[in-house]
């Protein structure tokens, strides 16, 4: 399974110039079951990242362009009036798929947002009093922009508590910008790319990251962490036991990735802020990811 995940990594990097980081944050937090949200400015490679990702396991790709006058039922699907049988059948919304993009999503009306919580938890969407389950996996990558906030709508705390990881692309250095341009002349795209592992390795892979070692005193690191959010002074809001939950899997992941079957204290203390920064509501407009920072240089590390 090793040589699957570099295979992977080595597929997603022919269309995503460098950002190596970016890419195993993307599949810590598909490995690990859950779903990314990334803040980042335009035109940095975000939708890329998700079309490749979705061609690379052979996953079928829905993509949400989120706007104020986006419906629930846009996003989940509706029943609709068949007259030749006379029955309502059940048209599926873009959230039946493998890979999900809901690009912008803070420009969604919280209305519509509130549509992705049981999905994105449970994997199932209910309608009409009938419930059903989207294809596994089911992932789920949403982007916001953090510097232009005309016509938004600030993803509540319930939602971003449904984000196993936020993080963002950023700029590419020189030499990766150059690289972009000259592979201008190659011009591979997303859609080119061929599939380099298949679904069921996916699941196989997440189950075998549940399987990765936490030893006791790691875990008891973590509640550290995390128990600390809700006792400092400068933050109203900590982070919930699904955070908890979230940080332990994204480790196990994580450790995976690096080729162990365990899990270590440096692990934690790279993912931390990627997993609960989003999380946290500080006081002041502080920055959340610095507050995490802080809270991991107090805390003793077994």
């Amino acid at each position: 399974m090793r040589d699957s995940i570099e295979t992977l990594v080595q597929n997603l990097g022919r269309t995503i110039v460098g950002k190596q980081d970016a890419i195993r944050l993307v599949l810590v937090a598909l490995f690990s079951g859950g779903h990314a949200l990334l803040e980042d400015v335009p035109g940095v490679g975000k939708t890329l990242l998700a079309k490749s990702l979705a061609r690379s396991i052979d996953g079928q790709f829905q993509r949400i362009q989120c706007t104020p006058d986006l419906l629930p039922a846009d996003v989940t699907g509706t029943n609709i009036w068949n007259p030749k049988t006379g029955e309502f059948e059940f048209l599926p919304g873009p959230v039946f798929a493998n890979v999900l993009l809901a690009d912008e999503i803070n420009r969604a009306t919280p209305r519509t947002q509130s549509a992705l919580l049981e999905v994105m938890e449970e994997h199932q969407v209910t309608l009409d009093g009938k419930t059903r389950s989207v294809p596994s996996p089911f992932f789920v990558i949403a982007t916001q922009n953090p510097v232009e906030y005309q016509g938004t709508f600030p993803l509540p705390e319930a939602q971003m508590d449904r984000f196993a990881l936020a993080f963002s692309l950023g700029y590419p250095s020189e030499p990766e910008e150059l690289q972009m341009l000259q592979r201008l002349q190659q011009d591979i795209r997303a859609e080119e790319l061929q599939p380099c592992i298949s679904l069921a390795e996916v699941q196989k892979l997440q189950q075998l990251c549940r399987q990765v070692r936490v030893e006791t005193p790691l875990q008891q690191y973590m509640l550290d962490i995390v128990r600390s959010t809700r006792q400092d002074e400068e933050i109203v809001l900590g982070v919930s036991p699904r955070g908890t939950v979230a940080l332990h899997r994204a480790v196990q992941a994580f450790a995976l990735l690096n080729g162990r079957d365990y899990a270590i204290p440096d692990d934690v203390k790279y993912l931390a802020p990627f997993t609960l920064s989003h999380r946290l509501i500080p006081t002041g407009g502080r920055n959340a990811k610095l507050l995490v920072e802080r809270l991991l240089r107090s805390i003793a590390v077994p």
